[in-house]
């Protein structure tokens, strides 16, 4: 397999590598979004200490909102854990494909398959992690949207929606 082009190893691993790359972006990202809510939950609960200074409408849409800040919390970290599954389940992608690519050098039939089928099964957890944490962002985004949609209506003077 190997005779005609020894680098065609490389593309079982070039991949993954672009896989894992875009992995990493995403997992740093939703770091720092969590981190972002994490600093709004506290802005939100210091305000919240004193109420005299609030208006109630400001009042009524930052208790509303604590319990949102807590889900998209959750979001996040869910996001974050399959981004992380998703960067590990590529490293070991690109490391099955090479020792997979040694085994076929090595005429080693029952490795060769061993490592096939693991490259296989690391391969897909990682777009699996990285498909199902880009969703979860996408809902994430859309409650943020919600946050900002309130808070515009409610320094325009207009009754806030429902969060």
């Amino acid at each position: 397999m190997f005779e005609n082009n020894p680098f065609q190893v490389f593309t079982f691993i070039v991949a993954p590598a672009i896989l894992t790359n875009a992995s990493s972006i995403l997992s740093l990202s939703t770091s720092n979004r969590f981190a972002r809510t994490v600093d709004r939950t506290r802005t939100l609960f210091d305000k919240m200490k004193t109420p005299e200074t609030l208006t109630p409408q400001e009042s009524a849409l930052y208790q509303r909102q604590l319990p949102m800040i807590g889900r998209r919390s959750v979001l996040l970290v869910r996001a974050l854990t399959w981004f992380y599954v998703s960067v590990g389940s590529f490293a070991a992608t690109a490391f099955a494909s090479i020792l997979g690519a040694g085994m076929m050098l090595l005429n080693n039939s029952i490795a060769c398959k061993m490592t096939i089928g693991i490259t296989l099964l690391s391969g897909t957890l990682g777009v699996v992690g990285l498909v199902t944490g880009a969703a979860i962002l996408v809902r994430e985004m859309w409650m943020a949207l919600d946050f900002v949609k309130a808070e515009v209506a409610m320094s325009e003077g207009i009754i806030s929606p429902v969060i």
